[in-house]
């Protein structure tokens, strides 16, 4: 599978549709068989899932799991078949314009059966990024036409959804849970919610630590938060178990919190050198799983 080759007003033609079909599906909530309450997708409860963590513009492995998944930029998905990403496609990377490409292509195709969320290099313009190198990437392949693209790169950034919702089963998102909400609906409207409260940050920049309750994170937004947080947060989500990215993993996955998260890194070699990447292939009628056999059975390269 080649690099997608866009001339620059075709890929602001694909970022303006793609915008577009994010906005629609938060306005009429729905699009196809999956369901959306303000930023919060609701997965359907049959068919098959594919979530793919971090990417950081690696293309080698974003065309690995496509290859691997039988699944074509331009052709259309299976009705049953759902691609779920966990966000941070960009920075860090040589392909980070080619990977954005890719999966906005996918998104433009199958509108049902993609759905898109928000990492915290996806993030908003009052919580960047560091380092960011998206925009020199764009300068680089687009001279004339970058600091129009930029715009509204942010602007599909600023549509993507925060989280995902597998009833009964799975809560996703690119970070972790919050630590202070108290209902669905507080997640489903972080966006609207943010800056006056956290729970977008959380959202996007939290990671799990050992022990129990908060504190502040060395990455400069969010927290690292405890076994409890997690208890708390997925029964008031109706969730078993927290699929994140966010962190790399020598092995591409990790599992933490006694079995009730786990970290997915869908990337490898530099500048995080992990062994190995992973993405994760789900039945969604199943029994839920615990995050180590989820672990076992994720799709490891």
């Amino acid at each position: 599978m080649e690099l997608p080759q866009l001339s620059s007003e075709e890929f602001d033609a694909l970022l303006r549709e793609v915008c577009s079909l994010l906005r629609r599906e938060r306005a009429e909530g729905r699009c196809g068989t999956l369901r959306f309450e303000g930023g919060l997708v609701k997965l359907p409860s049959s068919g098959s899932l594919i979530v793919i963590g971090d990417l950081h513009g690696d293309w080698e492995s974003f065309e690995f799991i496509l290859r691997k998944s039988g699944v074509g930029l331009e052709e259309p998905l299976s009705k049953d078949l759902y691609l779920l990403f966990l966000g941070d496609y960009v920075d860090r990377g040589l392909h980070s314009v080619e990977v954005l490409q890719a999966i906005l292509m996918l998104k433009k195709h199958n509108p049902g059966n993609v759905a898109l969320l928000r990492g915290n290099h996806e993030g908003p313009k009052d919580l960047p990024a560091s380092p960011k190198d998206l925009p020199y990437l764009v300068v680089r392949k687009y001279p004339k036409e970058a600091p129009s693209l930029l715009e509204r790169i942010q602007e599909l950034f600023d549509c993507l959804h925060h989280a995902a919702l597998l009833e009964g089963k799975y809560f996703f998102a690119h970070g972790g849970v919050p630590h202070k909400f108290s209902s669905v609906d507080e997640v489903a409207k972080a966006h609207e919610l943010h800056p006056a409260r956290e729970v977008l940050t959380e959202l996007l920049w939290n990671d799990p630590q050992e022990g129990v309750g908060v504190a502040y994170s060395p990455r400069g937004a969010g927290y690292l938060f405890g076994l409890d947080v997690t208890e708390r947060a997925l029964q008031i989500l109706g969730a078993k178990v927290l699929i994140r990215g966010h962190e790399p993993c020598d092995e591409g996955v990790e599992v933490r919190h006694k079995g009730r998260v786990l970290t997915l890194f869908s990337r490898k070699g530099p500048p995080y050198f992990n062994y190995r990447a992973a993405f994760l292939r789900l039945r969604l009628e199943e029994e839920p799983r615990d995050a180590y056999a989820l672990a076992s059975a994720a799709v490891k390269f």
